[in-house]
C-alpha cells in the first residue's frame, strides 16, 4: 500500500477542475437558463399520503426544490389514517377539506384525483401497496425509506419500480444520503480507484429511544398501531429497517451489490412498549472475502454513533466525510444544499427533463437487506439473500407480517401485545 497517503476529501478535489470543463459547464448552464426563460413556468400537481411530521416536512422539501427550480407547485389532495391530520396538512396549503381523504382507502381516492406527483410517508408497512397503486395511476412518487416490512413487500416494490420505468415514471427514495454532495464525492473517488477495493467495514446507528404512545381506554387497535407505529415490527420493520437502513443502502451503494447472507443476534434489554428489539449487531456477508460489521441501537443513556467506514486495499473512508487515498482523483462539484431538499430537487429536474430518476431497486433491495438482517437476528440462523428474494422453498420467502395493509383495509386489525418479543432458537 502506498504510506503517503491524503488526509481529507480536500485533497481529492473540488479545487482541481480544468479551466476547460469549468469553461465547458459554464456554458452549459447558461444555454440552459435560456432556454427555461423561454418557456412557461412550470407547475406540478401534487398529493401527500401520510400527513405527519415526516410526511409534511417531505412536502416542504418539495416546495424548497420547487423555489430552486423556479416552478410551481399546487397540493391538491392530502391523505391519512386521521382525518383532523390530512385536514390540517391540506390547510396550510388551501385544500379544500372534501379532497383531505382519511381512513385506510384515502390514499385510493388521493390516487382518483388529477395529482402527477405523490409524496409518500405513511408508516413502512403501507408503502408496497401505496407504492404499486401509485404507478398503476401513472404518479409520478417520492416514497420515504424503508419501503417494505417483510420479504414479499420489498419484492412487490421491486416489481412496481419495473412498471414505472415502462411507463417513464420517477422515482425517488428518502434515502437521502444518495442525493448529499460529501458522500457523491467519496462515491465518485471510491469508483476510481482512491481506496483500492474495499476489504471491509462497518455501518452504525446508535442512539437513543424514539418515541412511544400508550393505548388509550376507547382506542381501537387499528388507530393504536398506526399511532405508535414505530414500536411494532409489523409496521415499521424494527428499528433495523426503519433507521439503520440509511447506513446499510450507503454499503450497498459503495461496494455496488447486496449481501449474499447475514447472522446476527440482538434482544431487548430497556424497552416496554411494542415489540422491537434494543439492539442488533449482524455481520453481513458481501462475498470474496469481504464482510460488513452492522450494528443498531436505540437504548437511552448510551453514547451516539452514526456512521460507515470502510477500509480499502488502499486506503480507507468515512462515509460521507473524511478519505485517506493512495491517489488524488480529480472530483466534479455536487450539489451542496440539504440532501431533504436535493432529492426532490433531482427528482423534479428529472422529470421536466424526461429522463426520470427510478430509485425503486436500489431502496427496495437496501430495504431487503435490513429485513435479511432483522430476520436472522430475531431467529439466530443464518439467512441468505436468495432465501427472501429467489427461493421459494425458504420458509422466510413469503414471510408476511400481520396485520397487513390489505387486513387495515378489511377491518381485521388485532394488535400484538407489549413486550413479547421473537426469541432467538425459537422463532
Amino acid at each position: 500500500m502506498n504510506h503517503n497517503l491524503t488526509d481529507n476529501l480536500k485533497n481529492l478535489s473540488r479545487r482541481h477542475f480544468l479551466k476547460s470543463s469549468a469553461a465547458g459547464m459554464a456554458a452549459a448552464l447558461a444555454s440552459k437558463n435560456v432556454l427555461f426563460a423561454a418557456q412557461a413556468k412550470k407547475k406540478f400537481r401534487v398529493g401527500l399520503i401520510g400527513c405527519g411530521g415526516r410526511g409534511t416536512g417531505a412536502l416542504e422539501n418539495c416546495f424548497e426544490a420547487a423555489g430552486i427550480l423556479d416552478i410551481d407547485l399546487e397540493v391538491v389532495a392530502t391523505a391519512d389514517w386521521f382525518k383532523d391530520r390530512a385536514v390540517a396538512a391540506g390547510k396550510k396549503h388551501n385544500v379544500p377539506e372534501s379532497r383531505c381523504f382519511a381512513g385506510a382507502d384515502g390514499y385510493k381516492k388521493l390516487l382518483d384525483t388529477n395529482v402527477e406527483v405523490v409524496l409518500m410517508a405513511t408508516s413502512p408497512n403501507f408503502r408496497p401497496v401505496h407504492f404499486d397503486a401509485a404507478i398503476r395511476a401513472g404518479k409520478h412518487v417520492f416514497m420515504e425509506k424503508p419501503v417494505a416490512v417483510d420479504p414479499p413487500g420489498g419484492r412487490k416494490i421491486i416489481a412496481a419500480g419495473e412498471m414505472a420505468k415502462q411507463k417513464g415514471l420517477a422515482v425517488v427514495a428518502g434515502t437521502q444520503r444518495r442525493h448529499q454532495a460529501g458522500y457523491q464525492r467519496i462515491k465518485y473517488a471510491l469508483e476510481r480507484g482512491a481506496i483500492g477495493e474495499i476489504a471491509g467495514g462497518a455501518v452504525w446507528w446508535c442512539g437513543g429511544a424514539l418515541w412511544y404512545q400508550t393505548k388509550k381506554a376507547d382506542e381501537s387497535d387499528a388507530d393504536y398501531m398506526v399511532r405508535n407505529w414505530v414500536s411494532f415490527t409489523e409496521m415499521s420493520g424494527d428499528h433495523i429497517v426503519e433507521q439503520h437502513v440509511h447506513n446499510l443502502d450507503v454499503a450497498n451503494w459503495y461496494i455496488g451489490r447486496t449481501p449474499t447472507s447475514a447472522l446476527g443476534f440482538g434482544g431487548r434489554a430497556r424497552r416496554k412498549t411494542g415489540n422491537q428489539f434494543d439492539f442488533f449487531s449482524v455481520d453481513l456477508d458481501y462475498g470474496n472475502g469481504l464482510r460488513i460489521h452492522s450494528m443498531c441501537r436505540q437504548i437511552n443513556g448510551t453514547d451516539g454513533s452514526v456512521r460507515e467506514f470502510f477500509r480499502g486495499t488502499q486506503g480507507e473512508t468515512w462515509g460521507g466525510g473524511g478519505l485517506k487515498a493512495a491517489k488524488e482523483i480529480v472530483v466534479p462539484e455536487f450539489p451542496d444544499r440539504n440532501p431533504y431538499v436535493q432529492e426532490h430537487v433531482d427528482m423534479l429536474q428529472s422529470i421536466m427533463s424526461g429522463k426520470p430518476i427510478n430509485e425503486a431497486h436500489d431502496v427496495a433491495t437496501s430495504t431487503l437487506t435490513a429485513i435479511m438482517s432483522r430476520i436472522s437476528t430475531y431467529t439466530g440462523k443464518l439467512v441468505r439473500w436468495k432465501d427472501v428474494v429467489e427461493n421459494e422453498s425458504s420458509p422466510y420467502y413469503n414471510l408476511t407480517l400481520k396485520p397487513t395493509p390489505e387486513d387495515f383495509e378489511k377491518g381485521e386489525v388485532v394488535a400484538p401485545p407489549d413486550d413479547i418479543t421473537a426469541v432467538p432458537g425459537q422463532d
